[in-house]
Formats: structure tokens, sequence, C-alpha cells
């Protein structure tokens, strides 16, 4: 039998029969792509595309950002939680620091 607690408070889940959320949050570089014009589908792109093709094969794969994915169990009440504030921002000013 497989066994799942909560990621955020570590309530055991399959024993207590609540059911169990999944939440899984991917990551990655945003890209907002130009629009296309009228003259764009008219001009003969074949020399930029191997332009781009050569600068890829250059291009450092380390310094290319990454994808990555997380994914959490979290028992009704955790979810209930995530789901009203998933960044966490309620959280963050509930802690009261100082202005040293």
């Amino acid at each position: 039998m497989v066994y799942f607690t909560c990621d955020l408070c570590g309530k055991e889940l399959t024993a207590s029969g609540d059911p169990r959320f999944v939440v899984r949050i991917t990551a990655y570089a945003g890209f907002d792509a130009n629009e296309i014009k009228d003259e764009d589908l008219d001009a003969d792109h074949l020399e930029a595309v191997a332009q781009l093709l050569r600068r890829e094969e250059q291009f450092d794969q380390q310094t290319a950002p990454s994808c990555k994915g997380f994914r959490y169990d979290l028992c009704p009440s955790c979810h209930s939680r995530f789901v009203k504030d998933p960044l966490g921002k309620d959280f963050v000013r509930m802690l009261d620091f100082s202005e040293n």
C-alpha cells in the first residue's frame, strides 16, 4: 500500500480517509511572440532562420533558462489555504519584521 502525507502539515492522508489533493507547479521562462504583419508573411526568412540555427548551436545550455516542476500532496485543510493564497502573500504580511 502506498502512503501519502501532506507536504505542508505532515498529516497522514491514506489512513484518515480524507481526500488527497495534488498540486503541480511548473516554472519556466515566459515568451511573448511578436505580432505577425502582412509583410512578414510575404518576406523570405530562410537566411534569418539559418542565422538563428547557427546561434542556437553556439548557445551555452547552462545559461539557458530551465523549466522546473514541483508536485505536492495536500490534505483538504492545506489545500483550502493554498487555493485562497497560492503565493503565500498573506502569510508574509502576517510576519512583522522590524525595519533595521
